[in-house]
């Protein structure tokens, strides 16, 4: 079976939804409160598992109610969490507004994420075992860093989300096989305003990009090749978080299971696209055989 290994964060997401977000001073009514375990590395860990792989947790949670919840969803979701430690303090938090189009802003405190500052013991190892390492920014860069020098070492295939985006740092992007923004960070990341553009432009970064493009679909670069533009499936979004995390962790196990790649992107790309019919992020993530029939459809 595949083993994909996530080294990021876990948070509590507390969401508010309503018919659209408050400007700046501005006081809204909301219609619904919900508390829903997520993460961006917790979120992927999920997509990964729920799509079909044997799937390793690094990171850390705090030792409060939040911290028992997100590793029981975790360990439900049949996500191993050995390597996922609780430390004194709050669990990472993520506030959020859903409007009624889907669309959602975010407030990240990190909690015990930003204890994930380096490797733990064995945490090497079990990077060394996967097929895949899956990264994002929401833990202290040096653990990215470190985690992402490791697999690299061993000849494990890195990738990386760039959220929240941020400068990243050399020795970062030498480890990194394939990096997945989205036309927001790819735009952010060059300076570019086109995301053909910024893709080139990443390519003299990293050897493989993906940029995600929302209801639009994915674009596919990789030095020496063509373009290649994936259409998203078209349907009614109710809430688009956790999407790009749905579709980075399909995808890994799809390029794990070495699908070609044009496969691979429309199979998470069905992924992401059954995960915004549905409130939350890592609640709204589908299984393999959602993922089957929606791309065979």
């Amino acid at each position: 079976m595949t083993h994909i290994v996530v080294l990021g964060s876990t948070n509590m997401d507390l969401v508010t939804y309503v018919a659209r977000a408050p400007q700046r001073g501005e006081t809204v009514t909301g219609r619904e409160f919900r508390t829903i375990p997520g993460g961006k590395g917790a979120n992927q860990a999920i997509a990964a598992a729920r799509a079909g792989a044997t799937v390793s947790m690094i990171g850390a949670v705090g030792n409060d109610a939040f911290g028992l919840r997100l590793r029981d969803t975790l360990e439900h979701s049949g996500v191993d969490t050995d390597s996922l430690r609780t430390v004194e303090g709050p669990s990472g938090t993520a506030h959020i507004v859903v409007d009624d189009e889907g669309g959602n802003s975010i407030v990240v405190i990190p909690g015990a994420n930003g204890t994930v500052d380096h490797l733990s013991p064995g945490d090497e190892g079990v990077i060394a075992s996967a097929d895949a390492l899956l990264l994002q920014l929401e833990i202290p860069p040096a653990a990215v860093v470190a985690g992402a020098q490791a697999a690299h070492r061993h000849g494990v295939r890195t990738v990386l989300t760039p959220s929240p985006v941020r400068p990243l740092p050399p020795e970062l992007l030498a480890a990194t096989d394939l990096l997945v923004p989205n036309e927001y960070e790819a735009i952010t990341l060059t300076g570019c305003t086109d995301p053909r553009e910024a893709a080139a432009a990443l390519l003299d970064l990293v050897p493989q990009v993906v940029v995600t493009l929302g209801a639009t679909g994915c674009l596919y670069r990789a030095r020496g090749t063509e373009p290649l533009v994936v259409p998203a499936p078209r349907v009614s979004a109710v809430d688009s978080t956790g999407a790009g995390d749905t579709f980075a962790g399909a995808l890994a196990v799809a390029l794990a299971e070495e699908r070609p790649v044009r496969e691979a992107l429309s199979w998470a790309a069905a992924a992401a696209a059954i995960s915004v019919q549905r409130a939350g992020a890592s609640v709204s993530m589908p299984y393999r055989p959602e993922i089957e029939a929606r791309y065979s459809a």
